[in-house]
């Protein structure tokens, strides 16, 4: 059975198996692009990543939130979320049927 979540060390693994670089440097390796990544979204709002897709930062209003189990009215501040947008070849990709 497939697994749903792929963690931090399945990607080093991954790194280690296929390229055969060493544990410590395939997390460093997966470490330092996920920084680079954090880095320019922070810094610049936006990353494109060609074939893949664009993350995107943007700013939520505040607005009136209810529990649904007390309907109590809160405040939810505004706040920044990050979004995704897949691109033309992922979604292809996505959406291609395996023949094989």
């Amino acid at each position: 059975m497939l697994r749903i979540n792929l963690t931090k060390k399945d990607l080093i693994n991954s790194v280690y198996m296929q390229i055969g670089f060493s544990k410590n440097i395939s997390e460093n390796l997966i470490d330092d692009f996920l920084s680079t990544i954090l880095e320019n979204l922070k810094s610049e709002k936006k990353l494109k990543l060609s074939k893949f897709g664009t993350f995107s930062v943007r700013t939520k209003k505040s607005r009136i939130g209810r529990n649904p189990k007390t309907k109590e009215e809160k405040t939810i501040s505004d706040r920044d979320v990050v979004l995704f947008k897949a691109s033309k070849e992922f979604k292809d990709l996505v959406n291609s049927k395996n023949d094989s």
